[in-house]
């Protein structure tokens, strides 16, 4: 099936356009269009995104990314009769509709739901809302543009497997989903059947990357900032906290480690806060996002393992903004080497919001008969 995606659940407004097929059982993938147009340079001066802001910019890029989808020039949403005839073949060829629906900023999530149900009403097609977090685990089925993705690939490891197995051979697994607003820890049975192991009882670790990174007044976005940074430092020299690290459980906590880090700046100079940190010096800057980064890391890999030996997991999957961090998917890579279970995360292009994801997780969705209410819920979990 052919599916058009809309994603807006923060600041990156984006439009895809997949082909579908194979079932639950050989998922495949086919990304005919995938844009995204980010708001990064209008949110930088306010050093985090504003919602209303987020959702002009929205509203203003979806009927461009949508001429640019289907090759529509002069076209105005939703005055349909200026789509030439030629082009209406293409919009007729598609089956359904996916929009995400949460979590994220409200105000954005419902500038993509009204133009999702826009087109669906004018064209009579199928609409179905979409949990963000379910595209950002589903987001290692997608692997290069134009390219058909399998299920069946080796791992990004590159440790080539003896016999290409079915999906069963990947299971039980793993996932953990790590972002800027969540940090979740999930058991997964199959594909679509999951249960939640663990999740941050406070920041997430995305968020607390944002913090700490303004706390050394780094530029927004923070988190590839601060990643940036502690490149400059071979070896890590501050001995910060492993939050929950020693506990039994598979949760998360890293509103401790931020507050660790503001209170040893602090320390460092009593006269300077946390956000007169451009005043202290470059190394001290990169020692402290180093060490901070280390100690993320730690605690992520630690509880993802514990979990994977509990459980008997056979793979490892790693998504979420965070997953872009190349720190974090080493760690893991060499660990699941280790182990000897099959390690498996996005390309960097998917870690980020974008709408193929989306679609991936439509896709499972309308297989299953799995719906949501078509309205913006900012606190959707898993």
């Amino acid at each position: 099936m052919k599916i058009l995606s809309i994603e807006t659940s923060c600041d990156e407004t984006a439009l895809a356009l997949i082909e579908a097929n194979g079932g639950l059982k050989n998922p495949r993938f086919k990304i005919l269009k995938n844009l995204v147009a980010s708001q990064i340079k209008i949110h930088q001066p306010f050093g985090g995104v504003v919602p209303n802001l987020a959702k002009r910019e929205h509203i203003k890029n979806l009927p461009v990314l949508f001429r640019k989808i289907f090759g529509i020039s002069n076209f105005q949403f939703p005055i349909f009769k200026q789509v030439p005839n030629s082009k209406f073949q293409i919009l007729n060829s598609i089956d359904l509709i996916a929009v995400t629906i949460g979590p994220g900023l409200e105000p954005c999530l419902w500038a993509g739901i009204g133009f999702a149900k826009d087109l669906a009403k004018k064209w009579g097609k199928p609409l179905i809302g979409v949990n963000h977090l379910e595209g950002h685990l589903y987001s290692f089925l997608l692997k290069q543009k134009t390219a058909i993705s399998n299920f069946q690939f080796p791992p990004i490891s590159s440790r080539v497997l003896d016999k290409v197995g079915t999906i069963s051979n990947f299971f039980p697994a793993i996932a953990l989903i790590v972002s800027g607003g969540h940090t979740i820890l999930l058991l997964m049975k199959d594909l679509t059947h999951y249960k939640k192991l663990g999740e941050t009882r406070d920041d997430a670790a995305g968020e607390a990357f944002d913090k700490v990174a303004r706390l050394l007044n780094l530029s927004y976005p923070g988190g590839p900032e601060l990643e940036k940074l502690a490149k400059y430092r071979s070896s890590t020299s501050i001995d910060f906290p492993r939050p929950m690290l020693n506990q039994k459980n598979y949760d998360f906590s890293f509103s401790g480690l931020k507050t660790a880090v503001l209170y040893y700046l602090r320390d460092q100079n009593p006269c300077l806060s946390g956000r007169q940190a451009k005043a202290i010096n470059s190394k001290l800057k990169a020692d402290v996002a180093a060490s901070f980064q280390q100690a993320t890391i730690d605690v992520l890999t630690a509880k993802t393992f514990r979990a994977a030996k509990e459980f008997k997991a056979k793979s490892i999957w790693l998504s979420g903004g965070v997953a872009n961090n190349k720190a974090l998917r080493k760690k893991f890579q060499k660990e699941a080497k280790k182990k000897k279970i099959n390690f498996f995360a996005p390309s960097l292009k998917f870690t980020t919001d974008n709408a193929s994801m989306t679609a991936v997780a439509a896709y499972f969705n309308h297989l299953k008969n799995k719906k949501h209410r078509l309205i913006a819920q900012g606190d959707l979990n898993i």
